[in-house]
């Protein structure tokens, strides 16, 4: 299993789901820092057309194109879900915010084999790390 760090130094392209239209909230912020730095965002929400000047999906199924890396910013109790979702979809790993944690959503990602971090927030793991995607 990689480590936070090198999950994202691996990564280009974040799926969040539970993205928010609201600044004043961490699921806007922290994707909204992230694509600063370089990565790509793709946001999950079924309530928005456009975030971060990228379209919306309403899932992670809906998204055309693979991702790198789902970050969830939903409640635990949601996490079961969207990690199936994210073996689903064929994603390489998945990364549970600050804050949530699902024993059972880990049990799942280790059985299929995906990358999985929880309990820890993209910004600080990148700043921590010194990483950013720009060129």
């Amino acid at each position: 299993m990689r480590s936070a760090q090198q999950i994202l130094a691996d990564s280009a392209v974040i799926a969040v789901v539970g993205a928010s239209r609201d600044p004043g909230k961490a699921a806007h912020r922290v994707p909204a820092q992230m694509q600063r730095y370089g990565w790509r965002i793709i946001p999950v929400n079924p309530t928005v057309d456009e975030l971060f000047g990228e379209r919306a999906y309403a899932s992670l199924a809906d998204i055309p194109h693979p991702v790198d890396l789902v970050d969830v910013f939903r409640p635990a109790w949601d996490a079961v879900g969207v990690v199936r979702e994210a073996v689903a979809i064929g994603a390489p790993a998945v990364w549970l915010q600050l804050g949530i944690v699902s024993p059972e959503a880990r049990r799942i990602a280790e059985e299929a084999g995906v990358d999985y971090v929880e309990d820890r927030c993209l910004i600080i793991e990148r700043a921590a790390g010194d990483l950013t995607r720009l060129g």
